[in-house]
């Protein structure tokens, strides 16, 4: 916005410079105003009645035009009847036209020119002379002064106008960070003030919408679960084929898993947030889950803030993940990081292209091959994100040297 509010700053001096050149420009060629007019006229009818006639010496005239010439700030000239400059003072004149009205205005070389016949057949042409180029430096200070008095008294307007467009900016940020409360504040009534009506609507809108969403898909998720219950106790009251009953058994518990991460997820993007906080051994955790999935465990005793619920569904996907595609070989590792901790978990599998290695967060991504490898919905990792960000930390998936992939956690870093 600073880069707005100095455009239009420097546009408003701009165009006023801009309009003061012309005005300038406008008053040197111009006509002249009624003033001047009246003073070359009155000048050209007293010259006619106080200069020496025509048959009084030339050096009279020249006298007589010099002394009163300089009295009203003039240059003029006297010419013959036949065209012949007779005398003159300051800047020489054009000759006036023989034919016409006996008085009138002419514009020669940029000056505004009065001419007059005199009674005798004589012509007198007078003109006001051009400023000094010497006063330029005038001119230009009082154009900079106005520019700067100018620009001044502008700046709070504009600074106002760009502060206004800036808290917009900021709502719109905020909307598009997730924080779908976000609203503009509706300053004054011009086209500002709309676009803030308008963002505000269209928020409102958003919310609606994603709020309606998140709430079908938890009631879609907790409805589910009442037929998940029927069916398991279907499940142990069946006799019959022993495998049969395994692998729907085993179904019905991934579905069951399915459900719970629709759900943690809905209830995550909700809040944004994690709405527990309080001190998580991260080492024991790990280990803990690392148990179950016979996987090694090194590191040192970190204590984070947190949800310990979240953080142990973190590390159990991110094991189930490496384990599901890296076999058995699998490390997870806790190390501090400035004031905050890494935790890395890494597999010995086929690895991850690098242009897969954002998708994989995405939720319901699966990578070519995902299937093959073992059960996945592609929630998991998507639940992982999720809950880093809730905490005020990231993660992110990198290739291992030697082969397979690591999926590095940082918090509160």
């Amino acid at each position: 916005m600073r880069r707005l509010a100095t455009q239009i700053h420097a546009t408003v001096v701009a165009v006023l410079v801009l309009f003061a050149v012309l005005l300038g420009a406008g008053w040197w060629h111009g006509p002249g105003s009624r003033e001047e007019a009246r003073l070359a006229e009155g000048v050209a009818e007293t010259a006619g009645e106080v200069l020496p006639g025509p048959e009084r010496p030339v050096g009279e005239l020249q006298e007589a035009l010099e002394r009163l010439a300089p009295r009203f700030g003039l240059d003029a000239a006297v010419f013959s009847p036949q065209g012949e400059r007779l005398a003159w003072v300051g800047a020489p004149l054009p000759l006036p036209a023989a034919e016409g009205p006996r008085r009138h205005w002419t514009r020669t070389s940029g000056r505004l020119v009065f001419a007059v016949r005199l009674p005798d057949g004589r012509r007198l042409a007078a003109s006001r002379p051009r400023p000094d180029w010497r006063h330029l430096g005038g001119v230009v200070a009082t154009v900079a002064l106005l520019a700067i008095a100018v620009g001044l008294g502008a700046w709070p307007l504009v600074h106002r106008l760009t502060r206004r467009l800036e808290r917009l900016r900021l709502r719109v940020d905020d909307l598009g960070g997730g924080d779908l409360s976000a609203r503009a504040p509706v300053e004054g009534r011009d086209e500002v003030a709309d676009l803030a009506r308008s963002f505000n609507r269209a928020a409102d809108r958003i919310q609606h919408l994603v709020e309606s969403e998140r709430r079908q898909l938890a009631f879609a998720s907790h409805e589910l679960r009442s037929p998940l219950a029927r069916l398991r106790v279907s499940l142990e009251m069946m006799t019959g084929d022993a495998a049969v009953k395994a692998r729907a058994e085993r179904d019905v518990e991934e579905l069951d898993a399915l459900i719970g991460e629709l759900l943690e997820a809905s209830r995550l993007e909700a809040l944004g947030r994690s709405d527990r906080d309080e001190a998580v051994d991260l080492l024991g955790l790990v280990a803990e889950e690392a148990a179950k999935s016979f996987a090694s465990v090194e590191g040192e005793p970190v204590e984070v803030r947190g949800d310990a619920r979240l953080l142990r569904r973190l590390v159990r996907n991110l094991l189930e993940n490496a384990r599901r595609h890296g076999g058995t070989s699998v490390e997870a590792r806790v190390a501090r990081l400035g004031a905050g901790v890494r935790l890395t978990v890494a597999d010995r599998g086929p690895g991850i292209e690098a242009a897969e290695r954002e998708r994989v967060f995405e939720p319901f991504y699966r990578p070519p091959g995902a299937a093959e490898a073992g059960a996945s919905y592609g929630l998991g990792l998507a639940l992982v994100r999720q809950i880093a960000q809730a905490h005020g930390g990231k993660v992110r998936c990198l290739s291992r040297e030697g082969g397979g992939t690591v999926f590095e956690v940082v918090l509160g870093a």
